[in-house]
């Protein structure tokens, strides 16, 4: 979605609005200009909370933010240095009260934030979100997350995500044409106090991920790509698992069916050197990749990049998946969708592995391609009637 916006065009939301605007318009979309997002704070905690709704308005391309009515309004110009932009908070709900607000047909994200607003600042390039894993961004010690979502003529797609950080908890959900409802992000009971202290107990480095205020309050997690590039994870983090599947491909096979519903569809990755070689079913090559390192795994970036093609970015987002979940070595055909096979080796993205241990349907969106083989947390609906965002007990 727009997880790591001003690093690299997110994760989830990417994700999300990819599948969004390839679904076809209809001529009489039954979707209107707006629908009721209902808050819910179950969060047991006496804070205030603010809610902001920014993203892209996808009738002009326009970014900007959405007030409590829905009604959209562009960013102004921004500065060089950045200068701050307009106040978009929206008071959100006491603990134990809800609250509804309108949300627009939008590509972005909907924050929330506990005790503090959050700061935002615009550059001459457009908004600057969030970077936490930066130590002097105003953010910092702010108790805050979001979810990510694309509402148009098709319909709504809204999820949660862990692609950037694991922080405070929630769950999203949407109210089916039919008075039936989907919801996903949520804990198991324990889940969130399960997760920091699991982390904790993992070695090589995967504790110094976890931030925490000067009062004692456990903030969040960082994704293992902050990680390595924070030098929280040492960089070497992945090499040996690296290593055994450049050793196990260069005299066998990866075998790739990208597309569930084109099971004919498939190449054959092969390595030599320092690169692996994907050929077609004719035997031409199609594309290559070099050796990937760590924050190529962790980011679904750099040598494991996934353009929005039919060919290189669904071999890559195998890929990334494969080496996240370190299914490769176990399966030479990927993607692998057991999940019984997902982070046995020694060497994985244990906080990957660790976030989805504790959702209570198993879904999450904890790094970029999770969504590989339906993985992720996210719920969508062609005619929605209403969205839902719960704010859950930090526990």
């Amino acid at each position: 979605m727009l997880a790591g916006l001003m690093r690299r065009l997110g994760a989830a939301t990417a994700v999300a609005t990819m599948i969004a605007l390839a679904t076809p318009l209809t001529a009489d979309a039954a979707v209107p200009a707006t629908i009721p997002l209902k808050i819910t704070n179950n969060s047991g905690r006496g804070d205030a909370v603010y809610i902001y709704d920014l993203g892209t308005n996808l009738a002009t391309g326009q970014q900007g933010w959405a007030d409590a009515n829905g009604t959209f309004h562009a960013w102004p110009a921004g500065g060089n240095p950045p200068t701050p932009a307009p106040d978009a908070s929206i008071p959100g709900p006491a603990a134990g009260q809800t609250s509804t607000i309108r949300i627009p047909k939008f590509s972005g994200r909907i924050y929330f934030s506990y005790g503090q607003k959050l700061v935002f600042k615009l550059t001459t390039g457009g908004l600057v979100q969030p970077a936490v894993q930066n130590p002097t961004d105003p953010n910092r010690n702010i108790l805050f997350n979001w979810s990510e979502y694309t509402l148009n003529d098709s319909g709504l797609w809204i999820n949660s995500t862990q692609v950037d950080m694991f922080s405070a908890p929630y769950a999203v959900g949407v109210q089916r044409s039919d008075g039936s409802t989907a919801s996903t992000g949520h804990l198991k009971a324990g889940g969130y106090t399960n997760f920091f202290n699991a982390l904790r107990g993992q070695p090589g480095g995967w504790a110094n991920l976890i931030q925490t205020r000067s009062d004692g309050t456990v903030l969040r997690a960082l994704s293992p790509s902050y990680g390595i590039e924070t030098g929280a994870l040492p960089s070497t983090v992945m090499d040996d698992y690296i290593n055994r599947v450049w050793t196990k491909y260069s005299s066998s096979t990866l075998t790739v069916t990208p597309f569930a519903n084109q099971p004919n569809t498939k190449y054959y990755g092969r390595v030599s050197g320092n690169v692996m070689n994907f050929t077609n079913s004719s035997g031409a090559v199609v594309t290559t990749f070099q050796k990937p390192d760590a924050a190529s795994i962790f980011g679904c970036y750099k040598y494991l990049d996934a353009p929005n093609d039919l060919v290189r970015g669904p071999i890559s987002r195998t890929l990334c998946a494969g080496f996240n979940r370190s299914t490769l070595l176990v399966n030479p055909n990927q993607p692998d969708t057991s999940t019984a096979n997902f982070y046995q080796d020694v060497v994985t993205n244990h906080y990957a592995r660790k976030i989805h241990a504790q959702m209570a349907d198993g879904k999450a969106y904890a790094f970029a391609f999770d969504d590989v083989g339906n993985q992720e947390s996210l719920v969508n609906d062609g005619n929605p009637q209403q969205a839902y965002l719960t704010l859950d007990p930090l526990s």
